[in-house]
């Protein structure tokens, strides 16, 4: 890790602790979700513990013996507990004082600092709370994966062709993201042909493209530990039919007015209510079955969620997905998905690509 990036990491850190002075004045903190150990160190290793004390002298990171040389690289500024019973041995060495945990704390793992240092308070999800505003290191890994995820539809697009099958489309758009520079897909392909674009999350299949499918896209690439999310509709081999045409110019208004609607100080469910809005003018409220958008990050959902029972309001460098959708079963279905961030100056689309229903294969 660059002394840059290390130094952003110990910001972060001190941070937190601002929050920690006001909701755990003078408790430790046991950071155990891996993004937050990211977050906050840059060591992205599958085992981690993180305490971050009232002061950064209390501050200490521990992993196993997998992972020794990596933690050097990635988190040289903090001292570090190597031991294949990570959890344990870094509360042992930790100092002796009250401790607070992450909600997302296992009842055994909660039990074990119970047992090390007292019953521990559970804090409310403080580092999450920082994750929803992205710094310039998060914003670059972000425009860096969703710069691949166009680049990789745009050539998978050029690619399809009548006969194949939904899942070897889902394999080759991820094998178009590592050779374009990601190291990882975002999530699991979405790929939906048919009748199948009508199920929002179809898990990819043998069912083979056919003329005149509707054919949902829903992907992204990973960089940096940073996921990119994007959709499009396209129409297979033939020109849309006229319902087709119809529900997918509904979904891109939508998406159009929702996307002029994520602003700083805008509230979440009215930007939801935006494009529900104009889904139902188009008769269709019913198909549209999903909150309008997430925040993206280290994970593929995160807060913010946007949706009618949202809370709070946006902020300038929210990372957010707009993703309106609408759903005819057995018919078929259109969603339109963009990644951006909310600023000053309006929303910025790390996604910009057609978002027309184009004709493929």
């Amino acid at each position: 890790m660059s002394a840059p990036a290390a130094t952003l990491h110990a910001k972060r850190r001190d941070r937190l602790r601002e929050l920690m002075a006001i909701d755990l004045p003078g408790l430790m903190l046991v950071v155990t979700d891996l993004a937050n150990v990211r977050y906050l160190t840059g060591f992205s290793g599958s085992n981690a513990v993180l305490v971050v004390g009232p002061t950064s002298a209390g501050d200490l990171l521990g992993t196993d013996g997998r992972y020794r040389d990596q933690v050097a690289m990635q988190a040289p500024d903090l001292p570090v507990v190597i031991d294949r019973d990570t959890l344990i041995a870094t509360l042992v060495r930790a100092a002796p004082t009250a401790y607070a945990v992450e909600p997302s704390l296992t009842v055994g793992d909660f039990e074990s600092v119970r047992r090390i240092h007292g019953p521990p308070t559970v804090a409310a999800s403080l580092v999450e709370q920082l994750r929803r505003v992205k710094d310039p290191l998060e914003l670059a890994a972000l425009e860096r994966a969703c710069s691949i995820t166009v680049a990789a539809f745009a050539a998978l697009a050029g690619e399809i062709r009548v006969g194949d099958a939904e899942v070897a489309l889902a394999r080759r758009l991820e094998q178009l993201f590592g050779e374009l520079g990601a190291e990882d897909r975002a999530f699991d392909s979405i790929v939906g042909s048919g009748p199948h674009s009508a199920i929002p999350h179809h898990e990819p299949g043998a069912r083979r493209l056919a003329a005149g499918d509707l054919l949902v896209i829903d992907a992204g690439a990973r960089v940096d530990g940073y996921h990119a999310d994007m959709t499009r509709t396209f129409v297979v081999a033939a020109e849309p039919a006229a319902w087709q045409a119809e529900v997918h110019a509904a979904v891109a208004e939508a998406q159009q007015r929702a996307t002029a609607g994520y602003l700083p100080g805008a509230e979440a469910r009215a930007v939801h209510a935006l494009a529900r809005a104009t889904i139902a003018d188009a008769g269709l409220a019913d198909a549209f079955t999903h909150g309008l958008g997430h925040g993206v990050g280290l994970r593929i959902h995160e807060a913010p969620m946007i949706g009618e029972r949202s809370n709070g309001t946006l902020e300038a460098d929210m990372a957010i997905t707009v993703e309106p959708g609408v759903y005819l079963p057995g018919r078929g279905g259109v969603r339109i998905e963009d990644t951006l961030v909310v600023t000053d100056a309006g929303p910025r689309i790390l996604t910009e690509a057609p978002r027309g229903l184009a004709v493929v294969g």
